[in-house]
């Protein structure tokens, strides 16, 4: 039955929020309760997990994500029964230029398959082809859509989206009869709507994205198309109060009288939602004239750039453009000098028979549009570093050796993403960046420059792999580790410009300095750091080539990769494959790193294995918890060994790896651990971006003794 006005403010009334400060104290409470060096004692006790089905696997108590089905089930939503798993670890990096300064602007809205996908699993799975997206540089905005009434975006996409400066949006969405009795109470009183928006504030705080997509998508009284402006206007009002940088955007669906009429522009029968909060997405059967008469109304002047002009690329119904036609869409919508919104670019994914072949066609899908996008620069300070992972791929591999045989896919572990593309050389050469899962230095994949070097060409080929916004005001180690084929060689060239130049001329009128830092010898002191580098060659075939520079007053802008030909002048086949490009300030590095402090163990869930040994026969399932603050780490590795078992004679067991953490919280899930009672240890390891081991003495620890219960 759907809520009436009255129910939706009792509902409401019935369930205040009681704050994160509540989920936050219990979750406190739970760690004290743990003292440093103690060990935990737990009787084990088989049975279904007691953990909420919505926040974890009820078989394997993986942390999942999901979004919201009923009016009932948003008005309820409480901080204290969220899930801790679900809250984006990555807060939203800096960017040149800022959103509100771009004058036309891409927004990402990925709709597929009904939504909740492999990426709803928080820590991962072993998906061997999933979808993923790692074209950031180029978007603006990131919107998760699904056709439940509250799409919450997963983790891994806000942390992804975040690493590159890109905001994230969820989804509000009413549609069909359903929908309209949904707005009909919702929309009712002041009091009804604002309680809607006052939940949708709190959820985007809580799991830390930055805004919503309001989609209503179905007919409205005159009272509730009365009070949509206001409910619009008063959710935008709290967002940008409460979480910075936020946006709400408005659907082309609803016009002033409240009937279902898609326009495919904006006009003045809908500006009064645009008018109301910070944007509009149009429907995608609009026409060139839609454009034109959209740039000469009055309602848009001084807004244009809030204007997202919809792009449907699978291109249903009668549209400009989709599938590899989607340039011809932007082409038309930039000429006019409004956004855009790619909607459901997953199709690259979703139209191919044989999903191996993903990359290849995702990168041709964005190829096609880069004569309509533009470059945003990641604007965070040092440090800077990549190794290329996309977040999936057919081995997880660290310094060049795999760590995890299967294919694996993780956005969370997605690193900054350079910029794929293709040039033209002189003489008929080429150049071209990818990302390839074959081998790698740590991740999933590498970035394989490979190309054709024309025997007329003396220059050295320059592939720009980021372009970023970095402060340099100091000494710094830069490193780059690769492969490269036999007959060239390569190096680093960095693009900086004065910090004062750059302020006074702004970036239409930049003005850059290209450097070429010489590799260190083996001696220097700087080398110490890359303990795994031997004579610059790592045993696995990497070279690892470490530059010292001095810079002040400077910006950072671009990271190219030089590769030079040797020998007789002749035509030449090459292929570099980059691990990892690294930019740090020297007193980060040389400074110790901190230890990892207050592990403590929750949530514990013991399942009967379904092995016949002993050791098999039962699965430790539990959620680790630790602090640690540390702009150098990269992600955690989470290891256990058996400390001590009912046989005194057998001895402790070595560390085993569990899995990576990219939060300072971690789930166990499906352990095999020896038979009761038994004594182990659950370790933490933080490991930086620079490779550096850090000692073991400043891991975290917690051991966990247990017994079988004693039968009654």
């Amino acid at each position: 039955m759907a809520e009436t006005g009255d129910e939706i403010k009792d509902t409401t009334a019935r369930n205040q929020d009681d704050g994160h400060t509540g989920a936050k104290r219990s979750r406190l409470e739970s760690c004290l309760d743990q003292p440093e060096e103690s060990s935990i004692y737990e009787v084990i006790k088989y049975g279904p997990s007691p953990l909420p089905a919505k926040h974890y696997d009820p078989d394997t108590t993986e942390p999942t994500s999901c979004g919201l089905h009923t009016m009932e089930e948003l008005l309820s939503w409480r901080r204290s029964e969220a899930s801790p798993f679900n809250v984006a670890s990555v807060p939203l990096a800096p960017r040149e230029p800022s959103l509100g300064s771009c004058l036309r602007r891409t927004l990402v809205s990925h709709d597929m398959m009904g939504g909740y996908l492999d990426d709803r699993f928080i820590q991962g799975t072993n998906a061997e082809t999933p979808y993923a997206f790692y074209h950031w540089c180029y978007i603006d905005i990131f919107n998760y859509f699904t056709h439940q009434l509250v799409s919450i975006p997963p983790a891994v996409w806000t942390n992804a989206a975040h690493k590159h400066g890109v905001i994230v949006l969820g989804t509000f969405i009413t549609e069909w009869t359903d929908g309209a009795t949904k707005c009909e109470a919702f929309l009712k009183t002041e009091e009804s709507y604002r309680s809607v928006a006052d939940k949708l504030v709190q959820i985007s705080q809580c799991y830390g994205f930055d805004g919503w997509l309001i989609n209503i998508e179905n007919p409205l009284s005159e009272a509730a198309v009365k009070n949509t402006p206001l409910f619009l206007q008063y959710l935008t009002e709290q967002m940008h109060e409460r979480v910075p940088s936020s946006v709400v955007l408005w659907y082309d669906s609803v016009i002033q009288s409240g009937e279902l009429k898609w326009q495919n522009e904006l006009n003045q029968s809908n500006r009064m939602f645009f008018d109301s909060c910070d944007g509009f997405f149009t429907n995608y059967n609009w026409t060139e004239q839609s454009l034109e008469s959209m740039k000469e109304y009055s309602g848009v002047q001084g807004r244009q750039a809030d204007v997202y002009v919809g792009v449907d690329v699978f291109a249903r119904g009668e549209v400009v453009g989709g599938m590899l036609d989607t340039n011809k869409a932007l082409d038309l919508i930039r000429k006019h000098n409004f956004s855009t919104a790619i909607f459901a670019p997953g199709w690259v994914y979703e139209s191919l028979e044989d999903k191996t072949e993903f990359r290849q066609k995702q990168d041709k899908f964005w190829a096609l549009l880069l004569e309509n996008l533009y470059v945003h620069r990641p604007a965070s300070p040092l440090p800077f570093a990549s190794s290329f992972c996309q977040g999936f791929g057919k081995a997880l591999y660290w310094r060049g050796q795999k760590e995890k045989t299967s294919s694996w896919f993780n956005l969370s572990a997605q690193d900054l993403q350079p910029l794929y593309s293709q040039m033209d050389l002189e003489g008929g050469g080429w150049l071209r960046s990818s990302g390839c899962p074959e081998e790698a230095w740590s991740g999933g994949c590498s970035l394989l420059l490979d190309g054709l070097m024309p025997a007329d060409l003396s220059a050295p080929a320059c592939a720009r792999i980021f372009s970023l916004h970095v402060p340099l005001d100091s000494r710094i180690l830069v490193a780059l580790i690769y492969k490269a084929s036999p007959g060239i060689s390569v190096s680093l060239q960095l693009n900086t410009t004065d910090v004062h130049h750059f302020s006074q001329s702004g970036p239409q009128d930049v003005k850059t300095i290209s450097l070429t830092p010489e590799a260190l010898d083996n001696g220097h002191q700087l080398m110490k750091h890359f303990p795994h580098a031997s004579g610059n060659l790592n045993t696995h075939g990497w070279t690892v080539r470490c530059s010292e520079l001095e810079l002040h007053g400077s910006i950072l802008r671009e990271v190219c990769v030089l590769i030079q030909r040797h020998g007789e002048p002749r035509d030449v086949l090459f292929s570099c494959r980059l691990g990892k490009i690294m930019v740090v300030d020297v007193a980060s590095l040389e400074a110790p790193p901190p230890a990892v402090q207050g592990v403590c163990v929750e949530d514990l869930v013991w399942l009967r294995g379904s092995g016949t040994s002993p050791q098999q026969s039962s699965l430790l399932n539990a959620t680790l918890r630790w602090e640690y603050s540390s702009e150098l780490v990269h992600h955690f590795k989470v290891h256990w060994r058996r400390l001590r078992g009912p046989d005194p004679r057998v001895p402790p067991g070595q560390l085993e790896l569990v899995g990576r953490a990219h939060a300072n919280l971690f789930r166990v899930t499906e352990l095999a651990v020896p038979e009761p009672p038994s004594l182990l240890e659950l370790v933490v390891e933080p490991v930086l971006l620079m490779d550096v081991p850090v000692p073991e003495e400043l891991w975290g620890r917690r051991q966990l003794s247990y017994t079988e219960a004693v039968a009654q």
